[in-house]
């Protein structure tokens, strides 16, 4: 059995956190978003997984090359052009065999796949998408089924009038190879839009799955900071963080406390205070700073008596002496904020 993982988008709604580095590779406390996609394919079956690349590949390839032993054969493969979702899918076709899983590219779960697949043989759909309840789903494709589970239609970004169901497309499928045939060669075409609702018109058995349990979006910044902090609360059932000793350069009058995670290879010095947060690779944070509910990429540094709040801040970044980075702040990489200022974010007036 094989996977396709759609890690191919340019992560514009991300911005300024993916300008130089794609999505599926941004650090989530301190470990690339992709891994914690592979740890949901462990057991399942899958023999091989399918990375759909187009923007940044090389990077993709660098981060998922190194580090874990994922215990599957990973095969990258690039688009010319981008294909959309479908079209990613179906420009594997050469490489695929039976029933598929397919994976968006920037969703955390700790969704039970087995079960999924269980659920897909049983009703003997051609498709089985998962669906997950939120509170918005106006915001999103909503999808409709009966009461056996047969999706029956597919509804995109409805007012809040027309929502009938609180069930969105979580991004995730399983596929049979039959569905290939519905999939233009070489052009850009979506499941949402086009693959699904074309398989409904046909008559093809398309099968629902709902997750109750936890599931994010993690395309915007906002996302991707509360994704980091829910898997510090431990609410991602599949994963518990490792947390490292104290590094050889932590002062020991540093306060950090027992939710965050901060890489050994750090600098934190006499007085500072990190509660709830994560610290990337090679960051020093000067004396007295004081981190909260916030995301620090590598090499970044924070001045002393600084503060950040509820924020992220990008690779090398540079926060001057007595900053403050008020919460709903996002910086990108190599970002500069001289001594004493202020950055408003949602900060207060």
């Amino acid at each position: 059995m094989h996977a396709v993982i759609l890690a191919g988008g340019k992560g514009t709604r991300m911005r300024p956190l993916t300008v130089h580095l794609p999505k599926p590779a941004a650090p989530l406390v301190n470990r690339p978003f992709l891994f914690y996609q592979l740890d949901l394919l462990r057991g399942t079956g899958v023999e091989e997984v399918m990375v759909c690349l187009a923007y940044q590949p090389q990077r993709i390839e660098h981060v998922l090359s190194g580090g874990e032993d994922h215990e599957l054969s990973i095969r990258y493969v690039v688009e010319a052009a981008p294909l959309g979702t479908a079209g990613a899918f179906k420009n594997c076709e050469a490489y695929l065999q039976g029933t598929t899983i397919v994976l968006n590219g920037d969703i955390l779960t700790d969704l039970d796949l087995t079960e999924v697949l269980r659920r897909h043989r049983e009703t003997g759909a051609v498709a089985t998408i998962v669906l997950t309840p939120v509170e918005n789903p106006s915001a999103y494709g909503v999808v409709e089924m009966a009461s056996d589970g047969r999706v029956t239609r597919f509804v995109e970004k409805p007012r809040a009038s027309e929502v009938a169901s609180p069930l969105i497309n979580a991004g995730i499928y399983v596929l049979e190879p039959s569905v290939l045939a519905h999939i233009p060669e070489g052009k850009t075409f979506s499941f949402e839009y086009e693959l699904f609702p074309l398989l409904l018109k046909r008559g093809e058995p398309v099968f629902a799955y709902v997750w109750e349990g936890y599931w994010r979006d993690i395309g915007t910044p906002r996302h991707y900071l509360q994704a980091n902090l829910d898997v510090l609360a431990g609410r991602v059932k599949t994963y518990s963080p490792v947390r490292p000793p104290r590094g050889e350069r932590f002062d020991k009058s540093a306060g950090i406390d027992r939710l965050s995670v901060v890489d050994p290879s750090c600098t934190v010095k006499a007085g500072a205070e990190i509660a709830n947060s994560v610290v990337g690779p090679h960051c020093f944070i000067e004396e007295k700073a004081r981190i909260v509910d916030s995301v620090l990429w590598a090499a970044t540094r924070i001045g002393a008596h600084a503060e950040v709040r509820r924020s992220v801040l990008g690779r090398g970044c540079h926060i001057g002496r007595a900053a403050e980075i008020a919460p709903g702040t996002f910086l990108g990489d190599k970002s500069v904020v001289t001594d004493y200022s202020l950055i408003g974010g949602e900060g207060e007036p």
